[in-house]
């Protein structure tokens, strides 16, 4: 299991300058509508400190990072979902993603052209969100649709009540709001519409295109001027500023965010958000030959977190070594850990925490 992000956004608010920040690819950033053609998609790796001090104390040939995928969705304009513009090929591949990262734009340039020709980041916002929240309700509408059919052949009090919940989520959804702000009665009423791989049912992360001078601007100050609410996720990033940053060394990276007041780039701040959105963690596998991080959900279950190490591992599992990532630093190696007795041993129905380092038993 891995990250992915899919960018979203009018044209020309920064996405494929965006994408190839985040990717230090080279896709093509032009100063007009539609100069993404096809949707880049691009494979970073996560930027996580512990897993070098681990392959440090584990003295490990090999480093193997969790990786994000991103995609750059071509620009969406209005009428998209009825095919206009690139339209509905393109919000195709966006459900493809975990989570959506909604790029706004914010900053000042009359060199580089607005497709409304106004800077107006709260009804940049309304004609994305209309189109995503249209195209879903054409798929709801064509679900529905087949169930109506079945129904007539055959009564079924589970296919009524799941019929009752696409009309009420269409209806809701008829009045402009995005699919991930309905009220649902259970996480099973949520997980019957997976298989629809909605958009607006993904988690939205807002990111708003600012000027230099502007990357400090408070998450209020942000959400007042693009018209959200408290619930939603917005942070500020300046994307020339983080396309300037990439050709940088790590460590002259972070003695510029330092004169700016940062602590992190935007980019891996878009990282952490995404991890949290989908309720991600990572877990890590140390040796001499390589140490690695794997990324399961928040709550996974021992043998099951073993299975996305080897789908035998899973089947065969006995049980898990565990160590905290913060003992196995201050022990150095597996085996002080076990020398100082910070080396549990857990059964299938452990759930695996953030930083845990493991070995799992096995007997195939």
């Amino acid at each position: 299991m891995n990250l992915s992000l899919g960018i979203v956004g009018l044209p020309n608010v920064g996405k494929s300058t965006l994408f190839n920040a985040l990717t230090k690819l080279n896709a093509l950033a032009a100063n007009y509508p539609f100069a993404t053609i096809e949707p880049n998609i691009g494979i970073v790796p996560v930027r996580d400190g512990r897993l070098y001090q681990l392959a440090q104390s584990s003295n490990s040939k090999e480093i193997i990072p969790a990786v994000v995928k991103f995609v750059d969705i071509a620009g969406l304009v209005k009428g998209a979902s009825e095919g206009l513009g690139l339209g509905n090929k393109f919000l195709g591949h966006i459900k493809e993603v975990g989570a959506i990262l909604h790029l706004v734009r914010l900053f000042q340039d009359k060199s580089v052209i607005h497709v409304e020709n106004r800077i107006d980041p709260k009804s940049d916002i309304q004609i994305i969100n209309t189109e995503l929240i249209l195209k879903d309700i054409e798929t709801i509408d064509k679900r529905l649709n087949e169930v109506k059919t079945k129904l007539k052949a055959k009564s079924d009090k589970l296919l009524q009540e799941y019929l009752e919940l696409l009309e009420a989520l269409q209806d809701f959804m008829n009045q402009e709001h995005l699919a991930n702000q309905f009220h649902f009665q259970s996480d099973d009423q949520k997980a019957s519409l997976a298989d629809l791989n909605l958009i607006t049912l993904k988690p939205m992360i807002y990111v708003a295109n600012v000027d230099e001078s502007h990357v400090k601007i408070s998450q209020d100050a942000l959400r007042s001027m693009m018209g959200l609410s408290q619930e939603d996720i917005v942070i500020p990033i300046c994307v020339k500023m983080e396309a300037e940053l990439v050709v940088l060394s790590d460590e002259e990276q972070n003695e510029y965010l330092q004169s700016l007041g940062l602590s992190e780039s935007g980019l891996d701040k878009i990282v952490r958000l995404g991890y949290k959105v989908l309720g991600l963690i990572n877990f890590f596998t140390t040796g001499e030959k390589e140490t690695r991080a794997w990324t399961i959900t928040a709550g996974t279950k021992a043998a099951s977190a073993s299975g996305v190490i080897h789908s035998d591992f899973e089947r065969h599992f006995i049980a898990l070594e565990v160590v905290s990532y913060d003992d196995f630093i201050t022990c150095g190696s597996w085996s002080r850990a076990r020398e100082l007795g910070k080396v549990r041993l857990e059964g299938r129905e452990y759930r695996i925490q953030d930083g845990d380092v493991v070995i799992v038993r096995h007997n195939c």
